[in-house]
């Protein structure tokens, strides 16, 4: 038997009401925002990411899912989504609109990863990212966006976490610090955090391994090495958080772990997801869209992971539901004319369906309760010969007989007025 690969999953139709409500809830407050939809390619030359993530990234070095391309070249199925938006503004030439260039995307990415719960090879993010904007509002209202997207989603437990990672100069001159505070400690860290010392030393400490936290807990703080300019961006993107009343939790720990970002950084996280518990994050990256080629335009942007927020979605959380008719249609002349009336009602604008392999009244209702139809539509013989059809109501068991000529109209006239 044919099996999915490992790290991949089936959304099976019970599933995808569930996912339908994340992302359309998602889109309305990404419009809300004025942030537009952009659809980039799922795969893109190596490079990009090799350029944008850097190249002693975990992602780099360890997750991409990289393949030859016929004539050669080297193709990487996007592990995240900032790099081909990116690529897409500076290609498109949309630092010359001078309208908000602010984009929202949705879409499966890939990361060779240990398979976990809410963290899978192929797994689906929502992202926004915000070009040209270098006023701390633009993180302010990211931030506000990705808490009032999972706020409005009732997910429990949720803690914003921020921090502020000044710029790369900061860092240059905050590293060879923490770098010697690790050699000193390096018999109780593991052994990704041994390797992080040489290649990228800020990401040990958002080690989750307890030892390691344990010994990184009196490193010297990169908040002592920023310049006037970083804190004071910083302390106005706190000032804004608090005047739209987002609580939030200063966490010197939280560091990207991706090369492109500076200045702030957040990540939202949920106490019910256990040690893995982020659901969003993101933060500020001015030099990205240089660093890839174009001019040099500020940058700031958010991805939440689809799965995660799958799994904290309260089971109580009222899912959309599309009411529905199903057509009963038994009888030598019955079955066609049913058939006829079933694209009729779907042209209306009516959801309707029938299950073609029943012959019997019995077996009719049967899979209408199956269903959980609204309504059914009863078609035989003797009502093809008078013109009408007897309508169900399956909650009341109320019945009554209609011409055909007004089912679509009563059908849609009663549907569009339910709660």
């Amino acid at each position: 038997m044919m099996k999915a690969i490992k790290g991949v999953k089936d959304l099976l139709p019970e599933d995808t009401p569930r996912w339908r409500l994340i992302e359309e809830t998602a889109r309305r407050w990404a419009l809300c925002y004025g942030f537009q939809e952009i659809r980039v390619p799922i795969f893109e030359t190596t490079t990009l990411f090799a350029r944008s993530l850097g190249a002693t990234t975990d992602i780099v070095e360890k997750e991409m899912y990289t393949f030859a391309d016929r004539d050669g070249t080297s193709l990487t199925l996007r592990p995240e989504g900032t790099a081909g938006t990116v690529r897409a503004f500076i290609e498109h030439n949309r630092a010359a609109d001078p309208r908000p260039q602010k984009y929202c995307y949705l879409g499966p990415m890939f990361r060779h990863e240990r398979p976990q719960a809410g963290r899978l090879r192929q797994f689906h993010q929502f992202g926004v990212e915000s070009f040209g904007i270098s006023d701390p509002r633009a993180d302010v209202e990211v931030i506000s966006l990705l808490w009032r997207l999972l706020s409005d989603l009732t997910l429990p437990g949720l803690t914003l976490d921020i921090n502020n990672l000044g710029y790369a100069e900061d860092r240059a001159r905050y590293a060879p610090l923490l770098v010697a505070f690790l050699k000193g400690v390096e018999r109780r860290l593991c052994g990704n955090c041994l390797r992080r010392i040489e290649t990228n030393p800020l990401r040990v400490l958002d080690c989750k391994v307890p030892e390691c936290r344990l010994a990184t807990d009196a490193a010297p703080r990169l908040a002592d090495s920023l310049s006037s300019t970083a804190r004071e961006h910083f302390d106005h993107v706190l000032t804004g958080l608090r005047s739209v009343g987002i609580p939030f939790h200063l966490n010197h720990r939280l560091v990207r772990g991706l090369d492109y970002y500076c200045l702030t950084a957040f990540e939202v996280t949920c106490s019910h997801l256990g040690a893995q518990n982020a659901v969003g994050a993101g933060g500020r990256y001015d030099g990205l869209v240089e660093q890839l080629g174009g001019t040099a335009v500020p940058a700031v942007g958010f991805a939440v992971g689809l799965e995660r927020i799958a799994l904290m979605l309260p089971q109580e959380v009222p899912l959309p539901t599309i009411p529905r008719v199903y057509v009963a249609a038994f009888g030598v002349q019955a079955v066609d004319v049913g058939f006829v009336l079933l694209d009729e009602l779907r042209r209306a604008g009516v959801p309707a369906d029938m299950d073609f392999r029943a012959a019997s009244l019995k077996a009719h209702l049967r899979q209408a309760d199956r269903l959980g139809v609204l309504y059914t539509v009863f078609l035989g013989d003797d009502e093809v010969a008078k013109g009408s059809a007897t309508l169900r109501n399956m909650q009341t068991k109320e019945q009554e007989g209609l011409a055909f000529s007004e089912l679509s109209s009563t059908l849609l006239a009663r549907l569009s007025h339910r709660p």
